[in-house]
């Protein structure tokens, strides 16, 4: 029964807050996170204890007709994404204090519908329950960037409307492949793992290419990225959190789960096409972050690069790449949400976020400029930051796959470390000028949030094998099935 509290609570903390008054709207709501986050903690120290608990898994035959059944499970990969989701939303609910937010009720709702709908993708276990649960996720981010986003955010969000569901259609018609596969007409996860294995490998990288087009498009991967730098900064700060420090997870996980080894022997053909679409992805991300005068555009094309390498590194299939990839969407949800956050900070102050109209904060808020600081080390894959884990060993698998790719991958540690820290030095140092003169201490809940923020971000660096023994012997069993078939040339 935990694994379905996770997808209940926030749905029932949903109707307390539309029942609630404007006021309340936000308590409620933040307390409601709380519960849920500290249900997703209690839900990983039991794993460690027992990861077969049966807590951890709820099956109920669903639409039988199509053979679907309700069968949501918690396992060694998906509790990371699980953590990452319970531990951001309270971040990002809280974030808005002391911020004007209209309708209030709705707003919140929909952050934590949307909480509940991630759950659902990460811990669903039937083919058709994920796609359920991947289009519902899209609806509330949806209508909070067109309700709360900023001047053109109907043209914006209709483009991020439009790819999502384009790729989705196309993950539909893989779903609808495999299933009529399937001995009995199933669903189920372990069913489609055999099914796809014996596909023929034209059959297979057809399906590979479906899968590709959904998951590409939410993490995403060049070409499919032009929605995300608007969509990032015309979004409310709330929105672009969601956005950045989970949702774009969610494709990144179908790689992994559902994608890969489905159809072991697609992802051998298209292998070296994709890792060099996402090393591309890495490359521009990082090239257009240094081009760029506005802080919040240059963190969307930061984000750019670094789920390209994620990409690349899940696409190496190793153990080092898929251990460094599941790490480093743990870290950078922490590490980009605490950004953003930044960001707000010094909107909200400054009314601009043109790096070159600021200066010599450090001056009026030294508070600020050193938690500021430690977010930034943690995006530049400091040692000892949980930047630093994730990026060394997703580049050390990508290096087993292919040196000129991982040199060309390895650019976003050297390139992330120039324009960070060059915003970094701009921004904070150097003369206060009429307009920072008045950027003035950060509040009380500014400090616990930060603060909280610089305590994972080293607390996952000086610590990753709590995460990583989790996830260990799971990964090792996805990367051995995909390379028995591929030996074994299943057809």
């Amino acid at each position: 029964m935990l694994v379905l509290l996770l997808i209940i609570i926030p749905v029932f903390f949903v109707l307390l807050t539309l029942m609630s008054g404007e006021k309340q709207a936000k308590n409620i709501s933040f307390f409601g996170s709380l519960v849920t986050l500290a249900l997703g903690i209690y839900a990983i120290c039991a794993f460690k204890t027992d990861p077969l608990c049966s807590c951890f898994i709820y099956h109920t035959p669903w639409v039988k007709a199509l053979g679907a059944d309700f069968y949501i499970r918690i396992d060694g990969i998906d509790i990371i994404l699980v953590l990452l989701t319970a531990l951001l939303v309270p971040f990002i609910i809280q974030s808005s204090q002391s911020r004007v937010i209209q309708h209030p009720k709705s707003y919140f709702s929909l952050i934590l519908l949307m909480q509940s709908a991630l759950f659902g993708v990460f811990v669903a276990k039937d083919a058709l329950l994920f796609y359920v649960f991947w289009e519902m996720a899209l609806i509330p981010i949806y209508l909070i960037c067109l309700v709360w986003g900023g001047e053109g955010r109907q043209k914006i969000t209709f483009k991020f409307f439009i790819y999502t569901l384009f790729g989705s259609l196309f993950m539909l018609l893989a779903i609808i492949f495999i299933w009529l596969h399937t001995k009995e007409r199933s669903f189920n996860i372990y069913d489609f793992y055999i099914a796809g294995s014996h596909l023929s490998p034209r059959e297979q990288l057809l399906v590979f290419i479906a899968f590709y087009l959904a998951f590409a498009v939410k993490i995403p991967i060049f070409p499919l990225h032009t929605w995300q730098p608007d969509t990032y900064v015309n979004a409310p700060t709330q929105g672009t959190m969601l956005l950045s420090g989970i949702m774009l997870k969610m494709g990144a996980f179908g790689l992994i789960m559902w994608m890969i080894p489905v159809v072991p022997l697609g992802w051998h053909i298209a292998s070296k096409y994709v890792v060099v679409l996402s090393v591309i992805s890495v490359v521009y991300g990082a090239l257009m972050a240094l081009t760029q005068k506005d802080f919040k555009r240059m963190l969307a094309y930061s984000s750019l690069g670094h789920v390209g390498l994620i990409a690349a590194g899940i696409f190496s299939w190793n153990l080092q790449g898929v251990q460094g990839a599941l790490y480093q969407m743990l870290s950078h949800g922490i590490n980009v949400v605490a950004l953003f956050y930044v960001c707000d900070i010094i909107l909200t102050r400054m009314n601009t976020d043109t790096m070159q109209k600021l200066g010599g904060i450090r001056n009026v808020s030294t508070m600020f400029s050193v938690l500021f600081l430690i977010a930034l080390l943690g995006s530049v894959a400091l040692p000892f930051t949980n930047g630093f884990v994730g990026e060394f060993l997703l580049i050390h698998g990508v290096f087993q796959y292919n040196t000129g790719a991982a040199v060309f991958a390895g650019l976003t540690v050297i390139l992330g470390a120039v324009y960070f820290l060059r915003a970094y030095q701009v921004m904070m140092h150097g003369q206060t000028n009429t307009l920072t003169q008045g950027f003035g201490a950060i509040t009380k809940n500014e400090k616990i949030l930060l603060g909280s923020f610089a305590v994972l971000i080293i607390f996952f660096g000086l610590f990753p094998n709590v995460i990583l023994s989790i996830s260990e012997q799971p990964v090792k069993v996805l990367i051995d099935h995909v390379h028995m078939v591929t030996n074994s040339g299943i057809k």
